[in-house]
């Protein structure tokens, strides 16, 4: 074998090592004690399926939901945040909708909730210590995992649900529509402001902002938003970034 030939073959090998890792990368489910999301969520109709907006069906009465970041079958608690109610619900298959949305649910769902047309605003969290988190890329730099082991892990305190089908009529209180699209928390504020930049470098961003919720939580957001479009048109803007668990938070 000569030299060229040599360097061909582990160029080759090299390729398709580096091919594996990444589809191992893509599709690693990493176990979690916890997974929330809080963002606006999706109703499910036949017509999105058409239009290819949804890629799965949900049954009208069911209590299955998609949500792309977790396993099948995992248990949910589903939160609308503009009034409190919640509902267990269950995830489904594996399915594709539009990524400004946390999650679709059935019409029964959206009903029991008594969620908002115009902002069905809730928070998906998982209600089981052996749920698992799918992780499309590990995002974690190096001195953020160390943290992140030592930290201690919060338990999930479930509260007793009533699924009865005697609706509230009491009318939601009507709050001004602002929203903040968090884009991740992190310890160290170097961190904060290294994603700062590389929002504003690889977006040409000019209003990526960091809060300083505490000395160990430096929080990297856009916004605030006051109205669905802009917020939606923000929040598409930075899915080419691939971050794991964006939220969308009220103020």
């Amino acid at each position: 074998m000569n030299y060229k030939t040599f360097i061909l073959i582990l160029l080759l090998t090299y390729s398709c090592t580096t091919d594996n890792i990444n589809k191992i990368q893509k599709e690693e489910i990493i176990p979690s004690e916890s997974y929330s999301n809080k963002g606006f969520t999706l109703l499910f109709n036949e017509n999105l399926k058409k239009q290819k907006l949804i890629s799965k069906k949900i049954d009208e009465r069911s209590l299955i939901i998609f949500q792309k970041n977790l396993k099948k079958d995992t248990n949910v608690k589903i939160t609308n945040l503009l009034n409190n109610k919640s509902i267990l619900a269950k995830v489904g298959a594996n399915s594709k909708y539009p990524s400004f949305f946390n999650s679709v649910v059935s019409k029964r769902i959206y009903e029991e909730l008594e969620l908002n047309d115009s902002e069905p605003y809730v928070e998906i969290s998982t209600i089981s210590t052996n749920s698992t988190f799918l992780a499309k890329k590990a995002k974690m730099y190096d001195e953020e995992k160390q943290v992140a082991e030592k930290a201690p892990v919060e338990g999930i305190s479930i509260n007793d649900l009533s699924l009865s089908k005697k609706k509230n009529k009491k009318v939601q209180k009507k709050d001004n529509f602002k929203y903040i699209i968090k884009i991740a928390d992190f310890y160290y504020e170097n961190t904060a402001i290294m994603i700062q930049k590389r929002i504003k470098d690889e977006l040409n961003l000019k209003n990526p902002k960091i809060s300083k919720i505490s000395n160990t939580n430096f929080r990297v957001y856009l916004g605030p938003y006051e109205n669905l479009k802009s917020l939606k048109k923000a929040f598409d803007g930075i899915t080419p970034l691939n971050f794991e668990n964006i939220e969308i938070i009220k103020l």
